[in-house]
């Protein structure tokens, strides 16, 4: 399946793993692609609103992950 913004691209892997550090990096690349405020909003509560594995699961479904 693919993300719902393919064409914005996040490393991940080789980074620090922290959920907070996750979240910034994700949401820092849409708001520099110019993604809606509202649409990076429902990605970080839609990302907050489970454990680690829900938060990559998300990430994935939302970014292209590297």
């Amino acid at each position: 399946m693919e993300p719902k913004y393919p064409k914005i691209e996040v490393q991940l892997t080789g980074n620090d793993g922290n959920a907070f550090s996750i979240l910034g990096a994700v949401s820092k690349a849409m708001k520099k692609a110019e993604v809606a405020p509202e649409e990076v909003k429902a990605f970080m509560k839609e990302a907050m609103a489970g454990d680690y594995a829900h938060l990559l699961r998300t990430c994935m479904t939302w970014v292209t992950v590297s």
